[in-house]
């Protein structure tokens, strides 16, 4: 499952909502809602988020997390490195070979220390 799923089949839940009447309120197939809940479909386009984002009425925040979701949610992530430089291609390649060996807290640890690394750098 992705971010984007998980937090999808949240608000689809809290809401006492089935994935055919909402797949049919937002005009897409069940089973496509059903695979972009469970990871196995890429990021919805921009057009489908704005649609899902009207169905739940969300506001500001919930919308912009919606869409910051959405964009962290490739199922199947390429990563090239070419031209940079030889621990960038380390990097990629260990997590690669190795994040089915992360639980969640361990992910989320390295997730966080990522994000303060790129932080410092804006």
């Amino acid at each position: 499952m992705t971010p984007f799923g998980e937090k999808l089949r949240a608000l689809r839940n809290e809401r006492g909502l089935s994935q055919k009447a909402m797949a049919e309120a937002i005009g897409v197939s069940a089973a496509y809602l059903s695979a972009l809940e469970h990871g196995r479909r890429g990021a919805p386009t921009w057009t489908l988020i704005q649609k899902i984002i009207g169905y739940f009425n969300v506001i500001w925040d919930d919308a912009e997390e919606l869409a910051r979701l959405a964009e962290a949610s490739h199922p199947r992530v390429r990563i090239d490195t070419s031209g940079l430089s030889p621990a960038a291609t380390e990097l990629a390649n260990l997590l690669a070979e190795n994040i089915e060996k992360l639980d969640e807290a361990e992910l989320r640890r390295i997730t966080a220390s990522i994000r303060a690394a790129l932080g410092r750098r804006v």
